[in-house]
């Protein structure tokens, strides 16, 4: 058996180094984002460096101009290792490796390091296992030197130094068994789906960038008790909640893993069936941080994997967010969502919006029913049973000639229904 490395949390001084690209995001709004990254996993950012380059240098990332400098801010800092704010390929870790001899990480690794302390369910520790032996597999020489400089920190979560140490066959054996795992989770999240589309009990899935508050949202309507924490990816892991509205109509209402500049395809691919359940809801709640500076790029990225997830068409729901910290007055202006049927300005901590938002979630509901007014024979009792049960009774009096039911029902429903 390969030798266990000390898995015990380092508190790891990092050099942050960025890319100025063109038509990519400002390089220091980027870092100020890998910092509260770094933040999470449990590192200090000590430094930062950045180079303003038409194209990512294949062999080094950055510039080999620049590799001088970025030595001579570790040297500056005591820094013990650097984070690269893109994916870095195997050789270009390994050669930042042979020129810096510091630990190389980069943004993939990072991200995944926090969905591996973060995941709290079976399938997500299967997600996160998965999704790290997938970008571990290219970069097992390279970063099995590097992860042996310190005794922990970040990219020895989950799988582990034990796991690097395989070679790639088992590496392989261990991906497909977690395939299978997976596949069996699949099942049961499709059994539950199936058994949510029968009862006709509507789904609101909210989305959003991460720290934008989707929790927070979650707790405050429907007391779910989910983990509040000003930081990138606090919680991980998907919960679904019971909400009953004001006209006594009960939605379900998900919380998924949020959305990030750069989002690892690894663990697009690997929380596909998590992300997914936002193309069975029936409707969408896009929670918005309109006081970020980045707003209106964040509201891109979400749309973005949105569609790479082939969600398209659902009513959706604007949830502008964390407004008691907004100063600007045209804030609108810049934010405004044309792909919204709704939007609600909300300071959910606050409770403000929360009860516009029921309200937008209630005509929504309500503009996928048909009213229906008429009186049923007594033969036909059963059939108010079904209106009760998938629908929403207004008015029921039972009169001479038969029962009056005046009530909203979904279309399935109506069509349903014997006339």
């Amino acid at each position: 058996m390969a030798e266990l490395f000390d898995n015990s949390q380092v508190k790891e001084r990092v050099v942050l180094v960025g890319l100025d690209l063109p038509g990519q995001m400002d390089a220091q709004a980027s870092l100020d984002e890998l910092e509260a990254l770094a933040e999470t996993a449990g590192a200090e950012a000590v430094g930062r460096v950045t180079q303003r380059l038409d194209r990512v240098n294949p062999a080094t990332y950055v510039g080999s101009g620049k590799i001088s400098e970025i030595s001579l801010m570790i040297a500056a800092t005591d820094a013990t290792g650097i984070i690269c704010d893109d994916e870095l390929s195997p050789a270009q870790m390994a050669n930042l490796e042979d020129a810096l001899q510091i630990k190389v990480m980069d943004r993939t690794l990072l991200i995944l390091d926090i969905f591996a302390a973060h995941a709290s369910t079976r399938e997500g520790s299967i997600q996160v296992e998965l999704a790290q032996l997938r970008y571990r597999a290219t970069r097992l020489v390279g970063m099995r030197r590097s992860l042996s400089r310190l005794g922990g920190g970040i990219g020895t979560r989950g799988p582990g130094e034990k796991k690097l140490e395989m070679d790639r066959r088992l590496i392989r054996e261990r991906i497909s068994r977690l395939k299978e795992d997976l596949r069996g989770v699949e099942k049961h999240r499709d059994v539950t789906r199936r058994a949510r589309q029968r009862n006709k009990v509507p789904v609101a899935v909210i989305v959003g960038y991460t720290n934008a508050g989707k929790s927070t949202l979650l707790n405050h309507l429907t007391d779910a008790r989910v983990l509040e924490e000003d930081k990138l990816f606090a919680t991980l892991d998907p919960t679904t909640r019971s909400l009953v509205l004001a006209d006594g109509q009960e939605v379900l209402l998900t919380d998924t893993v949020g959305f990030i500049h750069k989002l690892p395809h690894h663990l697009v691919e690997a929380f596909r069936s998590t992300l997914e359940e936002a193309k069975y809801a029936d409707i969408l709640i896009h929670v918005v941080d309109a006081s970020s500076p980045q707003a209106r790029m964040q509201m891109f990225v979400v749309y973005e994997t949105l569609q790479q997830l082939g969600v398209a068409g659902k009513p959706l729901i604007t949830v502008y967010n964390k407004m008691d910290q907004v100063t600007d007055p045209d804030w609108q202006d810049d934010l405004r969502d044309s792909e919204a049927r709704a939007m609600v300005a909300a300071s959910v901590k606050n409770g403000r919006g929360l009860d516009q938002l029921k309200e937008e979630i209630e005509k929504i509901l309500q503009d996928d029913k048909i009213l229906i007014e008429r009186v049923f024979d007594y033969a036909h009792a059963g059939e108010i049973a079904v209106i009760r049960k998938y629908g929403q009774l207004l008015e029921e009096e039972y009169r001479e000639n038969g029962i009056y039911v005046r009530a909203r029902v979904p279309r399935e429903v109506y069509a349903r229904i014997s006339f």
